[in-house]
């Protein structure tokens, strides 16, 4: 038996199951472009902006809104709202379109808790296509958020239609799914191409009971971002909404969906491998780091509210926030809501301004910057300059092939370790304390295959903190 083979066959199999055992998956194309996209907005609206009151996520859930023709913008303008998100850097911008009420922002032929049933615009307002008009507009991607999860006007719970498990409880689920499915091709069919849809905590599964919405959506969406349901996960939520992402954070992942109930182990170690992907996944997940504008002083606020200006985030924190998530390879979602008026508060939309100017300060205009298809490259600062952060990238059209790596710098004739890592990814910003000298060095010291790095930039930028 052991001589049916020579050693060169052997060496010759030994070197497929090496490549077998190191196979990656590839992002599609509508995950290369969300991820080379960084940054969107998403915009939450619905009944309970209107009633004065603090946002209650579990009584939102359970109690419908005694009045909706509450929802009375005086002066909504989406043109204001989707230019706030360009202002802040944003490549895309979504839409919550149904939250835990129900309510739909659109004319809808199928949900008749919708802008047909409210008096404002004599029941003919669209902000979905106002809204979609707008991005198209300003260059910007629109997507869309759907909440089938949750309706507390037609008394469902975690896609679940309440009741005693009758007959008459069974019908009012199926009409419920139709009803949903409606929606869902109401809005793939009516708008345009859409860059991503997202469901509100996934939309389950239908095999489970829940509407079918994938089938949907891949019928007449085939290009879009699907974000997510039991059976499909294009992307992943990061593990917290914090608008940060653990490092490592790789791309890849064990599973084809974030269903825990499917997939306890994503959520063991407080969501550990949501934050971290895994580096020999065999599904392709990227992460998504999500947070609400309003989220600072203790708040968390993806709703507007009264007397709440305090709770937007200082311009540092979200400095800070995107290295934290775009620089660690993970694309974010800056939650943004309008108020009665129908527009952003003046403050919010100030601040991400304040946003997109200063990272465009910190990375547009690199102190040196090189790519390559080598694992060493090196960036010279003639008569040397003080440096304290890198951004790094690769193509990750050809997946994930760096897995570790060191960055250098000359000092007296010689190299110095300032930095090492693992995850790179379509984007990942290092940053170190500051030090002066002549040249800086990315060395790749694991990867599959030829690294492809498209990105090697020095920086050095004030008020840095290192990673």
């Amino acid at each position: 038996m052991k001589d049916m083979f020579n050693k060169p066959v052997l060496l010759f199999i030994c070197m497929l199951l090496t490549a077998a055992a190191f196979a990656q998956p590839l992002p599609a194309p509508a995950q290369l472009a969300w991820q080379r996209a960084e940054l969107g907005v998403v915009f939450h609206y619905d009944l309970h902006v209107f009633d004065g009151k603090k946002y209650g996520q579990g009584n939102n859930r359970i109690s419908p809104v005694p009045d909706y023709n509450i929802f009375h913008p005086s002066r909504l303008n989406t043109d204001q709202w989707v230019k706030a998100a360009k202002d802040a850097g944003a490549r895309f911008a979504i839409l919550t379109v149904t939250h835990e009420t129900g309510f739909a922002l659109y004319q809808s032929d199928v949900n008749p808790y919708s802008l047909k049933a409210v008096k404002w615009r004599n029941g003919k307002g669209d902000i979905v296509a106002d809204f979609i008009a707008s991005c198209r507009k300003f260059g910007i991607e629109p997507g869309l958020y759907i909440g089938i999860r949750w309706n507390s006007f037609m008394g469902v719970h975690d896609f679940k239609v309440q009741g005693n498990d009758n007959k008459f409880r069974s019908e009012r689920q199926a009409y419920y799914n139709r009803m949903c499915e409606g929606m869902v091709k109401e809005l793939c069919t009516r708008y345009g191409p859409l860059f991503e849809i997202w469901f509100d905590g996934g939309a389950s599964d239908p095999a489970d009971g829940a509407p079918d919405v994938l089938s949907v959506v891949e019928a007449h969406q085939p290009h879009t971002l699907f974000y997510w349901n039991g059976q499909r996960s294009d992307a992943r939520w990061g593990g917290s909404e914090t608008g940060t992402v653990g490092y490592p954070c790789w791309s890849t992942f064990p599973y084809p969906s974030m269903l825990t109930a499917r997939y306890p182990a994503i959520a063991e170690n407080n969501f550990a491998l949501a934050k971290h992907g895994d580096s020999t996944g065999r599904y392709w997940v990227p992460a998504m780091a999500d947070a609400p504008l309003r989220g600072y002083n203790g708040r968390h606020e993806w709703f507007w509210e009264p007397g709440d200006e305090g709770s937007v985030y200082p311009l540092q924190h979200l400095v800070q926030m995107y290295e934290q998530s775009v620089g660690r390879n993970s694309t974010l979602i800056l939650g943004v809501t309008p108020d009665t008026s129908g527009l952003v508060p003046e403050a919010d939309a100030a601040r991400l301004k304040e946003m997109g100017d200063a990272i465009q300060q910190r990375f547009a205009r690199p102190l040196a910057a090189t790519s390559g298809n080598r694992r060493e490259l090196v960036l010279t600062l003639k008569g040397g300059a003080a440096v304290n952060q890198v951004m790094i990238g690769e193509d990750i059209a050809k997946g994930e092939r760096i897995l570790a790596f060191v960055v250098e710098v000359k000092s007296a004739g010689r190299w110095k370790q300032v930095y090492s890592g693992t995850a790179v990814g379509n984007k990942h910003i290092a940053s170190f304390p500051a030090v002066s000298t002549p040249a800086v060095r990315l060395r790749i010291t694991q990867s599959r295959g030829l690294p492809a790095v498209t990105t090697f930039n020095v920086y050095f930028n004030e008020e840095n903190r290192p990673s």
